[in-house]
């Protein structure tokens, strides 16, 4: 590996990500002094460091490694499918609402008295909320009718590029993939459909983000 080429795409990362870059060595749990000394070409860029990066940041390993391509490229969410969404009295409460459709707060969202019932679906993580999605904005990846598994983000100073979220603006509610835009104000929201054209909007305008954890498709043939 050419580490002084890597390690200019370290730096690009932390200045991507606004982080300080002692903040940058505790999010992927190294030593503080040992990744000075990374950046400083004392000590060589080895896979471990490498790999932290890579699973910490969703950062593109190709990219990391050799510079080709972008540093954070569309991921892949699980999609299950299943022949109904049984009720349980454990599992990931399910809620009789449209995640795409209207523009209530996240309080009145996700209200107590929206839950229809708890599912338990073998690799959907029992703190995610599963909603269902209208529309072919993100068709083939998600399709009008299926469900998703949420978990709401707290903290937008890190975000997963390339991933999909469901976007709480003040009129508008949507399922899209986030991309980094040039000005750091500002995000891209992107459809899987090449029919609808890109968004570009405030962090500002955000009331709200929830990260799309799994894709729930009904098979009703089974």
């Amino acid at each position: 590996m050419e580490n002084s080429e890597i390690i200019n795409r370290i730096k690009f990362l932390i200045s991507e990500l606004r982080l300080k870059q002692n903040s940058f060595a505790r999010r992927i749990n190294t030593d503080i002094s040992n990744f000075s000394k990374h950046l400083n070409g004392k000590l060589p860029i080895g896979d471990t460091l490498i790999n932290r990066i890579v699973v910490n940041f969703g950062v593109s390993k190709t990219w990391l490694l050799t510079g080709e391509g972008v540093p954070f490229p569309k991921t892949e969410v699980p999609k299950l499918v299943v022949s109904n969404l049984d009720s349980s009295e454990k599992g990931s409460p399910v809620y009789d609402i449209d995640v795409t459709a209207g523009c209530a707060s996240r309080e009145m969202l996700f209200a107590d008295d929206r839950i229809v019932g708890n599912v338990d679906v073998p690799g959907v993580p029992l703190d995610c909320k599963i909603v269902r999605v209208s529309g072919d904005s993100m068709s083939p990846v998600i399709n009008n009718g299926d469900y998703i598994a949420v978990r709401e983000i707290r903290d937008m100073s890190v975000l997963y590029w390339g991933q999909i979220y469901v976007v709480l603006l003040e009129d508008y509610r949507m399922v899209k993939y986030l991309r980094r835009h040039s000005d750091p104000d500002k995000l891209i929201l992107k459809s899987e459909n090449p029919q609808y054209d890109d968004i570009e909007l405030q962090r500002s305008q955000v009331r709200g983000l929830f990260f799309v954890t799994n894709i729930i498709h009904i098979d009703t043939r089974m």
